[in-house]
């Protein structure tokens, strides 16, 4: 988990600690969506290797959570209506390509 954090950071460009504790939050919560989307056990990614695209994908949406935390739709990128939708759509995209599909 410290890794994901280290690299959520460098993904926000934020440089300080003060908000470590709630991005370790987001991060927690990027990880649980991504293992309900790709239908596998809650807590997999803590006892096995995350693939790079899911690793990717829990980046986006815990920096999306990050800077959209005041209850805006578009983060950073707040002054484009599409952001937070086109943010979602990749992180599914990215998802998909670990998903587990069986019935």
């Amino acid at each position: 988990m410290d890794e994901l954090l280290s690299k959520v950071k460098a993904n926000l460009i934020l440089e300080h600690s003060a908000d470590d504790e709630l991005l370790q939050m987001y991060i927690t919560a990027a990880v649980s969506y991504a293992e309900s989307y790709q239908h596998i056990p809650k807590g997999y990614y803590s006892e096995n290797p995350m693939p790079s695209t899911t690793e990717q994908a829990v980046i986006m949406l815990s920096s999306h959570f990050y800077e959209s935390r005041d209850g805006s739709t578009g983060g950073f990128f707040g002054d484009s209506t599409g952001a937070a939708q086109q943010t979602w759509n990749t992180v599914n995209l990215l998802l998909r390509l670990d998903r587990r599909w069986q019935v």
